[in-house]
């Protein structure tokens, strides 16, 4: 029940500001299961969730982006999913809540505002992206910025986001899987979750256009706050 709530937030925040669902969902997992079955099951999850959103607003993804993204970020997630799965658990625990305090300070800097980058700028931030979403499941408010810098708006950035980070899930799904972190448990609760999240990102469709994008933010980051401290303490 707590996880299907969760996932049903997450996923029509995120269908909403296109990014957040991770934030939200990953606490909730690493409670429930542990890092290191978190991490799988976010990434299952979130695939489906993606691809929802892909399904949603096709008519405005930027297939351009998405390419010189994938390139980048195909390579970067094998070798970031590779040290996930041999890391010890503590330290990724630790690393993640480092990490997600940085996001909120980082919101906030030039670069975070929205630095505008060309067409192929899309590449190294893909190369980036791969290897902290493998590592760490959380990776939607750094990329976000530039994506909204491109141009890209409501549907078309909802869209091309959402299959730009497909392409690093099913990179690491494939890496988790040799690595034998793919058991029927992982599978079931991921499928279960990712479930939810067509509904989620089938609301966040229906009132993208009613609702202060501020909001969202505002609530993101508190949750990357709380997150983040209570990661590095309990770690």
């Amino acid at each position: 029940m707590v996880l299907s709530v969760a996932a049903l937030i997450a996923s029509t925040v995120s269908g909403v500001a296109g990014f957040g669902g991770a934030a939200i969902m990953l606490p909730t997992l690493v409670w429930a299961f542990g890092i290191r079955e978190a991490i799988p099951i976010l990434t299952l999850s979130q695939l489906l969730g993606n691809l929802a959103r892909v399904w949603f607003n096709r008519k405005e993804t930027s297939l351009p982006v998405v390419k010189w993204f994938a390139l980048g970020a195909m390579p970067s997630a094998i070798i970031g999913a590779a040290i996930f799965a041999t890391a010890p658990t503590t330290t990724l625990v630790r690393l993640l809540g480092v990490f997600l305090l940085f996001m909120v300070a980082y919101r906030h800097t030039r670069w975070g505002k929205g630095k505008v980058i060309p067409l192929r700028g899309f590449l190294p931030l893909g190369s980036i992206s791969g290897f902290i979403s493998s590592l760490l499941g959380v990776v939607g408010p750094f990329m976000a910025p530039f994506f909204l810098s491109f141009g890209l708006v409501k549907g078309g950035y909802i869209g091309t986001e959402a299959l730009a980070t497909a392409t690093m899930h099913f990179t690491k799904l494939s890496v988790y899987g040799g690595y034998s972190m793919l058991n029927s448990n992982t599978v079931l609760f991921g499928l279960g979750i990712g479930s939810v999240n067509f509904v989620g990102s089938y609301i966040a469709k229906r009132i993208m256009t009613r609702l202060s994008e501020q909001v969202f933010l505002l609530i993101i980051e508190g949750i990357l706050l709380a997150s983040g401290m209570f990661f590095i303490i309990t770690g």
